[in-house]
Parts: C-alpha cells; sequence; structure tokens
C-alpha cells in the first residue's frame, strides 16, 4: 500500500542574488529557497558573497551589543523520525557568538541564543531542549563546545561546562557542523573545523554522543545563530545549511 510523503528535507546552498536586503526586527519573509526562514534581533543586512564559488550569503549583524541573527527551518518532532541538519560556515571576526543545532524555543520576534558560555559556565536559555555546537569569545578559553540542555540544565552528560572540542578558533576560515537528534532524545554533535583537515577539507569527527536528554516528542527548529559580544556589527558567511526530518502521520 503506497503511502504519502514522510521525509521532510529542507537547505539552501544560497545561490541567489541578496545584496543589499535590509531587514528590521523581528520575523523576515527572505528570498531563501528549500524552506529556510530567518529572524534577529535588531536590524541588519544580507549580501552575496561573489568571489568564492558555490552560493554564499553574508548575513551582518546590528551594531547594539548582543544583537544576533539567525537561520532556521522547522519545527520537526524527532520521535517519528531522527532529525540531522548541517551548516558550512564562516564569521568575520572571533569577537562573536555561534549556535548551531536544534533548539525547542524560538522566539520569532526576539530570539535567543539557545546556549551561551561565559568564563567556564554554559547557560541553557529558555525553558524547552536543545542541542548542538556552541563558540562564544566570552569564554575563558576559546573553544567549540558540544551541548545539551532542557529546562535551562545540562542534559545527557553536558552538565554545567558543556564538552569542549578542542579545535582550532580562527576568524574567515569555513566550520561544518553536523546535528543528530535521534528519536529517542539523545544526539551526536560533529565539527570540522580548520585544525583538522583531510584532503584540504575540514573532516568532521564525533565531539559528543550524548544519551537521551531532551524530550522526543517536543517539537524542535534547526537552527544557526550568529550574536556579536563587542556593540559592532559582525559578519556570518554561510555557504549552506540543510538537514532532513520526517512528517508524523498520526491523526490530530
Amino acid at each position: 500500500m503506497a503511502t504519502g510523503k514522510g521525509r521532510i528535507e529542507f537547505g539552501s546552498d544560497f545561490t541567489g542574488v541578496y545584496n543589499n536586503v535590509v531587514w528590521g526586527t523581528g520575523v523576515l519573509v527572505a528570498p531563501f529557497d528549500g524552506g529556510i526562514g530567518f529572524t534577529s534581533v535588531n536590524e541588519g543586512t544580507f549580501a552575496s558573497t561573489v568571489d568564492e564559488d558555490g552560493g554564499i550569503l553574508a548575513i551582518t549583524t546590528d551594531t547594539a551589543d548582543n544583537d544576533n541573527a539567525a537561520l532556521f527551518a522547522g519545527p520537526f518532532k524527532p520521535s517519528v523520525g531522527a532529525l540531522w541538519m548541517e551548516a558550512r560556515f564562516k564569521y568575520s571576526n572571533v569577537d562573536t557568538s555561534v549556535f548551531v543545532g536544534f533548539c525547542e524555543t524560538l522566539a520569532l520576534d526576539t530570539p535567543v541564543m539557545p546556549a551561551e558560555f561565559a568564563t567556564a559556565t554554559m547557560t541553557y536559555n529558555g525553558s524547552g531542549g536543545m542541542v548542538g555546537l556552541q563558540y562564544d569569545v566570552d569564554g575563558t578559553t576559546d573553544d567549540w563546545r558540544a551541548c545539551m540542555g532542557d529546562a535551562a540544565a545540562g542534559t545527557g552528560g553536558s552538565g554545567t561546562t558543556g564538552v569542549r572540542a578542542n579545535a582550532t578558533v580562527t576568524a574567515d576560515r569555513w566550520v561544518i557542523a553536523r546535528v543528530i537528534l535521534n528519536a529517542d532524545g539523545s544526539a551526536e554533535c560533529w565539527l570540522g573545523d580548520v585544525g583538522h583537515i583531510s584532503n584540504n577539507y575540514p573532516a568532521m569527527r564525533l565531539i559528543k554522543r550524548f544519551t537521551a536528554g531532551v524530550t522526543p516528542t517536543d517539537l524542535f527548529y534547526a537552527v544557526l545563530f550568529a550574536e556579536n559580544r563587542s556593540g559592532t556589527a559582525r559578519v556570518l558567511e554561510v555557504d549552506y545549511i540543510c538537514g532532513e526530518a520526517f512528517r508524523d502521520w498520526n491523526p490530530a
């Protein structure tokens, strides 16, 4: 017996032209393909990076301290099938915070970074679940960290500090991140950074496999966040964001 389209695929290579597109506060109906949405705190601009191949979207934040911008897709329910998302991106300055992964809480008018790291402590924002890779210049030691949390606390083996990747943090160099959220609420975080090169490409390596730490029947957004940390506009260049989820066939 035939069934409908159960697989949900999302993503964009940003091969369109986005020069001088200015957004205001809140959700923007952006000219992106692949079901990718966008939201931000305060204003900023889009542009196309045209001196590199493959289609690259440049997102410039506003200039107030802690202004952020986020690409997102969803929401999705992991209990009906494992979710995965992947993104390739780089940031203009290490004075930036980035989160890539999944989060349950996403305010579409005033988005908040799902997780933030300051000094030696990870803060899990919001009341919902989250899992992903996080970099924050406010930490005493600059590094990418895998993290999972729910109800404002670390879960699944993340604890109060997250799990260090021992990565090479370098501005204006490509990073690849892949996050998998399984049907039982467990997850994996993979990272490819400039310090781990194979055949001239960043080789993704498993940073942490988390035990079940979020509620898989909850709804999650796939997100790529960037936030400035100095009251200066920062640029996040995105080569692609993509992923896959599954449809819930159970009757409402």
